[in-house]
């Protein structure tokens, strides 16, 4: 297998494990859906533990509601965790999930 056919096998995995792209061929459909399914509890909790004042602000609702986030945005593979914690941010007073904080709290809450 070339190198390039190997990139194009590990983007169709990739694309299948954080997009719900279709399974590549040789893999099995249900065993990636609870591969993705773990990675995306995963980012969860990396987020939780980089902004500990988000997860504490959303208490029982961070889990669900990072849930829906990611299903509609998923983490690119390259991306930096502090940009798509901002990007959950947003998304989550822009959804009228969090009251649209004072300057300092948005500063802190994207502190990175």
């Amino acid at each position: 297998m070339s190198r390039e056919d190997l990139a194009g096998r590990q983007a169709e995995l990739l694309h299948a494990l954080l997009a719900d792209g279709p399974a590549p061929a040789g893999f099995d459909p249900d065993r990636l859906r609870v591969e993705a399914t773990v990675l995306r509890r995963k980012h969860g909790r990396v987020l939780a533990y980089q902004r500990p004042e988000l997860a504490e602000a959303l208490g029982e609702r961070f889990g669900p509601l990072f849930a829906e986030f990611n299903r509609g945005r998923p983490k690119k593979a390259a991306e930096r965790s502090g940009a798509y914690a901002d990007e959950f941010v947003t998304w989550l007073i822009e959804g009228g999930h969090l009251p649209k904080p004072k300057r300092r709290l948005v500063d802190r809450l994207r502190r990175r």
